[in-house]
């Protein structure tokens, strides 16, 4: 039996809400609630808040000729960041767990066809940054 995916534990969405809510709509008063991914949730969410001019670099040096971050969607460009850090903060964590993560995530606030480019965009920073890092 297949469990059922709830977005309102997973801990992607999560990082997602708390990020737009930062980056978009001024929510300065960030607070976690209690989750089993806790430290987690809140270690992605304010180290891509604090490295945001990091990762932006890493946007312009791996997908500049491929898009401009900002005429991307708002939650696709919190998505990117976000996965970004993890690429780069968190090398305990598989490459293929943490695109799988965003994209399960993703459907719930993006459209197949955006699902599908993130995909590609996900696919090739990661193994940009990690095998650059390794």
């Amino acid at each position: 039996m297949k469990t059922q995916y709830n977005p309102n534990q997973s801990p992607r969405v999560i990082i997602i809400q708390k990020l737009y809510g930062n980056f978009f709509n001024d929510d300065k008063n960030l607070t976690f609630s209690k989750h089993r991914f806790k430290k987690f949730i809140k270690d992605v969410v304010l180290g891509t808040i604090e490295r945001d001019e990091v990762i932006q670099a890493e946007v312009k040096n791996h997908l500049s000729e491929d898009i401009q971050l900002t005429n991307l969607d708002k939650v696709f460009q919190i998505i990117v960041k976000s996965a970004i850090f993890e690429f780069l903060y968190k090398p305990k964590v598989p490459t293929k767990i943490i695109i799988k993560e965003y994209l399960n995530a993703s459907n719930f606030f993006l459209e197949d066809a955006q699902t599908k480019y993130l995909n590609a965009i996900l696919d090739k920073i990661a193994k940009k940054i990690r095998t650059s890092n390794a």
